[in-house]
């Protein structure tokens, strides 16, 4: 009995050394290795979040991981968007519409809002924004709005912040909430005439172009037609995706992509711009994402977050004005 016990304990340790051993040359192989590409994409997928960045600091140094993530930043240096390209709105009642339609494909879910009148399209606050944010739901509710995306980032320690503080710039209704005078921003916004308005611009530009509703993110994805990511090496990660555009006809599309779930696991920001070019952006920016990532339609929230605490706690929300939402539904 006791050398079956023996043998059986050996042939334990045989399967425990050969398992460490694979597990051993397989880490060696992704982030030493020749798997270039199987690295950078664990990398900039990992250091985009904030609960799995050990996933690339473990095995990399900071100035290794730098490096990775600079190569594949979009550069929109002098990238900004012409409004006399997008047709100025004529409100037409049979033309006031909003259309939901779904996006997804085999690998994640995802869904689009078309909205025909820029001019229902406003940003919404939190009202104790520099304390506490609100969830998106509750955002839309207190505009009396129809619906919405989230907008700008916020500062969040841990992934357990209450999204009470704007990164960069937020602009509602024509009145700085939050912004210095003498810093660029890129701006994501609409001026007086319900125009998208790309570009990197100090406050004095900002109201120079009259921008009456904004927030800052990045990349820019589309900037007068053209696409600024070339190829999907340029954009490995996959995550939650939240895009802003609009077409030259005025219409602005709203573009929210689930990630981080088994039934959804994310797209790449070539992806999203492919999405909002084949749906006739002009213009296209891309949004807070991962676990921010939410839209609301109708009273409903259409997608999934993948926060586990639920919907998160937003300074800011691009919303729908009105009550009503005309149009199709989940084409």
């Amino acid at each position: 009995m006791k050398k079956f016990k023996k043998i059986i304990l050996n042939i334990f340790l045989f399967i425990l050394a050969n398992i460490f051993i694979f597990c051993t040359l397989g880490i060696g192989l992704v982030y030493y290795g020749p798997f270039t590409r199987t690295r950078d994409f664990i990398v900039t997928t990992a250091m985009t979040t904030f609960t799995h960045q050990y996933l690339a600091t473990t095995f990399l140094s900071k100035e290794e991981i730098d490096k990775i993530m600079e190569k594949y930043k979009v550069d929109v240096t002098g990238k900004s968007s012409d409004e006399k390209a997008i047709a100025t709105f004529k409100p037409m009642v049979e033309k006031d519409k909003i259309d939901l339609i779904d996006v997804s494909n085999g690998r994640y879910k995802g869904y689009m809002l078309i909205i025909s009148n820029p001019n229902r399209v406003v940003m919404g606050v939190a009202p104790s924004i520099g304390k506490y944010g609100m969830k998106l739901d509750e955002i839309v509710k207190s505009y009396d709005a129809v619906g919405g995306i989230n907008a700008g980032g916020f500062e969040d320690d841990n992934g357990v912040g209450n999204g009470g503080t704007p990164q960069g710039l937020l602009i509602s209704d024509n009145k700085v909430i939050f912004g210095n005078e003498n810093t660029k921003y890129n701006v994501i916004g609409f001026n007086n005439e319900a125009k998208l308005i790309l570009g990197q611009f100090t406050l004095k530009e900002v109201r120079e172009k009259k921008i009456r509703d904004a927030a800052t993110f990045e990349p820019f994805l589309i900037v007068n037609g053209e696409t600024l990511i070339k190829n999907e090496n340029s954009s490995p990660s996959l995550h939650p995706r939240t895009v802003i555009g609009q077409r030259q006809d005025g219409a602005v599309l709203m573009l929210v992509i689930d990630g981080r779930q088994l039934s959804s696991v994310g797209a790449t920001l070539k992806e999203a711009q492919d999405i909002m070019l084949k749906h006739g952006a002009y213009n296209a920016a891309n949004l807070d994402g991962g676990s921010s990532t939410t839209m609301v339609y109708n009273g409903k929230i259409i997608n999934s977050p993948c926060s586990k605490y639920g919907p998160r706690y937003l300074p800011s929300a691009f919303i729908i004005k009105g009550t009503e939402g005309i149009g199709t539904k989940l084409q």
